[in-house]
């Protein structure tokens, strides 16, 4: 028998529950891996999206978030998508693949350029140690990545995400790298580093085409003396407000870029400094570099047997095709669900066009043909049911299809 499914359905959302027998809760794992750019075992944190389809569907491939300060913002992040990929949580983005990469010499690695050892407020072995960042990021270009797409189910899209430093590593990035990601989160970055060196180069950047299709979301932390505002320090000369001027000047000068093909959004947080801005502006990136993501349910779609709720689906997955330069089909286990949901409810239409669209999205799943089946002979019509049935063996000779197949032809 087919597995199936406790599907609750509240509101606009869609559940599935399956039962789960594991004593630990887990979020991900530590794996490593031999660098010789930095010659160093780089220790890496993993989190790969649980499937709970006891082997019905295929294998999916995930977009992969690469997180700088790994040790420091793993499980935040990687909460913080679990909620936001699932049903429940509405869907506003995709599961992803996060790759947490911790520190071992942070000053080293996150620094474009070393800086002038007189700089203030800093430490002088960490300054004289700086400037690594172009070592680091071919660390990640040509080991990291590569090993990741080696050795876990990945697809192209890419992310990468940074605060501070971090937030300097990432802008660097998009300059001198743009193709390297998809989507880059510079959460307030350390744009006043080595005389705003960075900032001075981005601004004699031209965004053109390289930067088509590419979204760049930057938060702003506010690090400000009292009494202050964000008109006001743009005045100041001080030491205390050059992290916050750096950065609204980048700010600044990416709203007015005119050549308008990077895509790009900012916030400004004025109740959180450079410490508690992480988790919300992590949040309000997703939020922003996937605001075409979900798909607007109305409660017409389930309730009227009329709808054309398949319709919208289908749609909508071409639209996010589009965003993101190649095929994005629905999930299978979506489709199988509301495929039997409104079987189950006689709604014999929309039941009909999600399994239809099941067979059309993943023609070689034996499952997708099996679901068709049991529609047929739901409506009585074992010609098409038998059919169904057995292009399902035919992809799978063990499939449950093969006893359904017999009892109808002993009929």
């Amino acid at each position: 028998m087919k597995k199936l499914y406790i599907v609750f359905f509240l509101c606009f959302g869609l559940f599935t529950t399956n039962a789960q027998h594991n004593t630990d809760i887990t979020i991900g794992k530590i794996d490593s891996l031999n660098s010789k750019i930095v010659d160093e075992q780089r220790k890496i944190w993993i989190h790969v999206p649980e499937e709970n389809s006891d082997g019905i569907y295929q294998k999916k491939k995930y977009p992969v978030v690469y997180l700088l300060d790994g040790d420091d913002h793993f499980s935040s992040i990687v909460g913080m998508i679990q909620r936001m990929s699932s049903e429940s949580g509405g869907a506003n983005c995709p599961q992803m693949i996060v790759v947490g990469i911790p520190n071992t010499n942070r000053w080293r690695d996150l620094t474009p350029t070393k800086a002038k050892l007189e700089l203030p407020l800093i430490d002088s072995v960490m300054v004289a140690n700086s400037g690594g960042g172009e070592n680091f990021m071919s660390f990640i270009e040509k080991e990291l990545i590569p090993y990741i797409d080696s050795k876990y189910p990945t697809d192209p899209y890419r992310m990468f995400i940074g605060h501070s430093l971090g937030g300097l590593t990432v802008m660097n990035t998009l300059i001198n790298k743009p193709n390297l990601f998809n989507a880059y989160v510079a959460i307030d970055p350390s744009m006043s580093w080595d005389d705003t060196k960075l900032l001075q180069t981005i601004k004699k950047t031209v965004l053109d085409k390289k930067y088509s299709n590419k979204r760049l979301f930057l938060g702003i932390a506010n690090t400000m003396t009292a009494g202050m505002d964000t008109i006001s320090v743009k005045k100041d000369t001080s030491e205390d407000s050059r992290h916050i001027r750096a950065i609204l000047e980048l700010e600044m000068h990416l709203k007015n870029d005119t050549q308008k093909r990077l895509s790009f959004k900012s916030k400004y947080y004025k109740e959180d400094d450079h410490g508690s801005v992480t988790l919300i502006a992590g949040y309000d990136a997703m939020r922003a570099i996937f605001d075409f993501y979900q798909f607007k349910f109305k409660l017409e779609y389930y309730d009227n047997p009329e709808s054309d709720f398949a319709t919208k689906v289908e749609s909508h997955y071409k639209q996010l095709s589009k965003e993101f330069g190649r095929e994005i089909k629905p999930d299978e286990d979506y489709l199988n669900t509301w495929g039997y949901r409104f079987l189950n409810m006689k709604q014999f239409k929309k039941s009909e066009q999600f399994f239809k669209l099941y067979v059309k999205s993943y023609p070689q799943s034996y499952n997708a043909y099996d679901s068709l089946g049991d529609f047929y002979v739901a409506i009585e019509n074992k010609d098409l049911a038998i059919e169904n049935y057995k292009k399902s063996v035919s992809l799978d000779k063990d499939a449950s299809s093969k006893d359904k197949l017999k009892k109808l032809e002993e009929k």
